[in-house]
């Protein structure tokens, strides 16, 4: 496998733009087989954008809107569009992209998909990427139930991606495929051949507060009660938001931390953002499962911890790459917005890790998520498990 990315800053002029990433990939030569991830801010006109890059581009595209982006040679881009093109002859790629799901029958929905795009494959599928855009409320779905759902379609394949992100409105995000976009639904793209993914995911919090509760009923990704109180009551005794429904603004700086049983007994900590309250039960929502038993505390973020563990991911991926020098065709990152916020005056600090210290021809592109899927390994058995994240940091070594 061998890629490239592309970029601009341009997005109202849309020929200029469109123009710009063309003249970018022409001296980059295409294998048999190729596809590209874009993620563009949500102001671009990406299906009109497409209709522009498809007059040169017959390969699909997938990809998500944006807050901000990352690249291995620009590095920290608050706006533009950037894509990542990917070519093989060993390789085979198949995208798809849902309709807007709804909670009862997006099973059924995600099942099609699966089974649509798997059906064009000979041989093993290895790899599959997936970008959501999710709207997280009681009634609505989250990017646990979306990504547990595929993964279980496809028997624990390795899924990696992460939820479309936009500037902190919660209102313009989109996933993307060739010149759909839908809000509420998955983009997907299965990979087989020869790939060999490999997979780095850092947590972002590495101290928490006095905050504790054991989870003492719970549904899916909803909190009912923690201790003897209702979810919203052991808030207010922390002094912490409970006045308003939509409360993500208020939290995406106070990362709720649970250990998750993936399966077999297995241990997962993983980090959660706690997206909306209900006033009337007192039963808080988060985007991702939150199992009774678990115990619950709350997670301190700080600009240090994000540069810290930003650089303990690319010093992890680096030694890998040192191990296998000439194996790797690109890094494609995952970083979650509320990393982006606890930079605040300097936002350029994650790029600033890797700028310079990427191998001669390994490109990168990533962006700022609302969630982060990256399969992590349980600390019992060390087996990888799927999982739908927040807070961290991820890298995708293809």
């Amino acid at each position: 496998m061998r890629a490239t990315v592309v970029y601009t800053d341009e997005i109202d002029d849309l020929d200029a733009a469109a123009e710009a990433l063309l003249a970018q990939a022409r001296g980059f030569a295409l294998a048999q087989n190729s596809m590209a991830v874009l993620f563009a801010e949500e102001d671009a006109d990406y299906p009109a954008l497409y209709e522009r890059l498809s007059r040169e581009w017959s390969f699909p595209v997938i990809g998500c809107t944006a807050m901000a982006m990352l690249t291995g040679r620009e590095g920290y881009c608050r706006s533009g569009v950037t894509a990542l093109l990917l070519t093989a002859d060993d390789c085979r790629f198949s995208v798809g992209i849902t309709g807007e799901l709804r909670k009862e029958d997006y099973k059924e929905e995600l099942a099609r998909l699966y089974r649509e795009l798997a059906a064009q494959h000979t041989s093993e599928v290895k790899l599959g990427l997936c970008y959501i855009g999710v709207e997280v409320k009681e009634q609505v779905l989250s990017g646990w139930n979306l990504l547990a759902t595929l993964s279980e379609l496809a028997g624990g394949l390795p899924i990696y991606g992460g939820a479309a992100s936009d500037n902190l409105s919660f209102a313009g995000y989109h996933v993307f495929c060739n010149g759909r976009m839908v809000r509420n639904g998955v983009v997907l793209a299965l990979v087989s051949g020869n790939v060999s993914p490999r997979f780095v995911r850092v947590n972002s919090v590495e101290h928490t507060a006095s905050f504790s509760y054991e989870i003492t009923r719970a549904e899916g990704n909803v909190v009912y009660r923690l201790g003897d109180g209702s979810f919203a009551e052991a808030l207010k005794k922390e002094h912490m938001e409970v006045d308003r429904e939509d409360v993500m603004s208020a939290y995406i700086l106070s990362p709720f931390v649970v250990t998750v049983d993936p399966g077999n007994g297995d241990r997962v900590e993983v980090t959660r953002i706690l997206a909306s309250l209900d006033p009337e039960t007192g039963a808080g929502t988060f985007q991702g499962v939150m199992p009774e038993g678990a115990t619950l505390s709350i997670g301190l973020l700080t600009r240090g911890d994000v540069c810290r563990t930003v650089e303990k991911a690319f010093a992890q991926i680096f030694a890998e790459l040192a191990r296998k020098e000439g194996e790797c065709a690109a890094l494609l990152c995952t970083s979650c917005a509320a990393r982006f916020l606890a930079l605040m005056n300097d936002p350029s600090a994650e790029a600033e890790t890797y700028l310079g210290r990427l191998p001669e021809g390994v490109p990168l592109a990533g962006y700022y998520a609302y969630g982060e899927c990256c399969p992590v390994r349980g600390g019992e058995t060390g087996k990888e498990y799927n999982m739908f994240h927040n807070f961290t940091f991820t890298i995708l070594a293809l």
